[in-house]
């Protein structure tokens, strides 16, 4: 990769390296006024092998920071009633900041059942449809990791996004949603693109800002793009390698051919990737001011 090349590059690893430092001072300073440290708190139902490593990354990375991770791990038998009642007892318990119950569950619970469950106040995933609502109409809530994390690279990269012609391509309730609002909120011009957009590269083709967030492997291509433009790839996509029997990691972006147009792009993995645990500590750490009544410095996260 050529310098200019190379200095297209979001480096989502060493923003996340930094939020988290940010994280570990502010947690610092929340045991000291508060006599506690913060709590997150990890439901894991069952035995998926990624969410396994998942979980335990965010253990790590919590105690890291210097706060308290309580890790529940439940059979995959556990039943929905059993799951609800313990979600009940973490949003009782004061020692516990932060709620996130590892998505997938298991078919025989209703995850929206669950998610419904937790505290609004304690809901660090940003995925209760209060929260939901409070993005919507500009009230302080939790924005689901993903698409903060994402802003706050773009944000980083091009400071303010004031006038700026954003496309989000996919709609879902984890990234697209969210992501769209955050934009808004942010000034920018927002079309949320999708499958069934007509004429996609010619909507793509007119942002400032590109977010793929659609889970199609490298289907956004760099003919698609706006010279200059900034994109951010959401996706996270195994496609066979070229040695038989390996895979490898791609987004939803054609890296080769968007690096040539853009002028700033997330690469895969090592972009957007990284944040999403950084941003789950950051909100828990604000769950934790908020639920104790401590006023969080200004931008200290």
């Amino acid at each position: 990769m050529t310098e200019a090349n190379a200095s297209k590059l979001i480096d989502g690893k060493s923003f996340a390296e930094g939020l988290r430092a940010r994280v570990a001072t502010a947690a610092s300073r929340f045991k000291a006024a508060v006599g506690r440290k913060a709590g997150l708190a990890v439901v894991l139902v069952g035995e998926d092998p990624a969410s396994q490593v998942y979980v335990r990354s965010k253990g790590k990375q919590t105690v890291a920071c210097g706060m308290s991770s309580f890790e529940h791990k439940l059979p995959a038998s556990t039943s929905e009633a059993e799951l609800l009642a313990l979600v009940a007892k973490l949003n009782a318990d004061q020692a516990v900041d932060g709620i996130l119950v590892q998505l997938p569950l298991p078919d025989h619970v209703d995850e929206q059942k669950v998610i419904a469950a937790i505290s609004p106040d304690k809901d660090v995933d940003g995925f209760h449809v209060t929260n939901a609502g409070r993005l919507a109409v500009g009230q302080p809530g939790f924005v689901p990791c993903t698409p903060l994390g994402c802003l706050m690279m773009l944000k980083h990269r091009l400071g303010s996004l004031d006038g700026l012609d954003a496309v989000v391509i996919g709609r879902s309730n984890i990234v697209g949603k969210p992501m769209a609002q955050l934009l808004l909120a942010e000034s920018c011009t927002v079309t949320v693109a999708h499958s069934r957009t007509r004429d996609l590269p010619a909507v793509v083709r007119r942002a400032d800002i590109v977010v793929a967030a659609v889970g199609r492997p490298e289907m956004v291509k760099g003919e698609w793009l706006k010279p200059g433009a900034t994109v951010i790839d959401v996706g996270i996509n195994r496609v066979p390698a070229a040695e038989e029997g390996k895979t490898r990691l791609v987004g939803d972006v054609d890296f080769a051919s968007a690096l040539a147009v853009a002028g700033a792009i997330t690469p895969v993995p090592g972009g957007v990737g990284p944040m999403t645990i950084a941003v789950l500590l950051r909100n828990t750490l604000v769950a934790a001011y908020r639920n104790a009544g401590v006023v969080l410095e200004k931008d200290a996260l």
